[in-house]
């Protein structure tokens, strides 16, 4: 049987979206089985750069998400945006991977990526809204199973 390790990625900051996937990929380069449970703001991880407004989203849910199309701010001194710039030039700088490099060996190392259906409903989220890189969409439940199974469990 081989290790698991179930990782909730809650937040939409790159940085904490940075650690989740360098976890994910040695992870899973060292041969665990790993799932990303995609909840609330980490669901903007996963939202394609064009967003698609439907007529059925509340009004409420319009508003949040063209308000959360943009690049993902950094937890600390984000600086109107800044931060995140300096940060991609500082990790460039040091050769480390970007967010999107990593998400590329993600998939390649066969990380699944499970989008939260109830936090989609609530934020008015639908499947033409988020990447193709999404195996499955999936409540609570089904974290579970797999939180259950896991020997690493993290809450990001």
């Amino acid at each position: 049987m081989k290790d698991k390790m179930t990782i909730i990625l809650f937040s939409g900051e790159m940085d904490k979206a940075i650690a989740a996937f360098t976890l994910a990929t040695t992870a899973a380069s060292s041969d665990m089985d790993v799932s990303i449970f995609f909840t609330f703001w980490g669901l903007n991880i996963l939202k394609k750069k064009k967003f698609i407004i439907t007529k059925t989203q509340m009004l409420m849910q319009k508003m949040f998400n063209t308000m959360s199309t943009s690049s993902l701010p950094i937890s600390k001194m984000n600086y109107f945006g800044l931060g995140p710039w300096m940060m991609k030039k500082l990790m460039k700088k040091s050769n480390m991977a970007s967010l999107e490099d990593l998400m590329k060996l993600a998939k390649q190392l066969n990380v699944k990526y499970i989008a939260c259906t109830t936090s989609c409903g609530v934020l008015g989220l639908t499947k033409e809204n988020l990447t193709d890189d999404v195996n499955e969409f999936a409540g609570a439940a089904t974290y579970l199973a797999e939180a259950k199974e896991s020997k690493v469990n993290l809450f990001i």
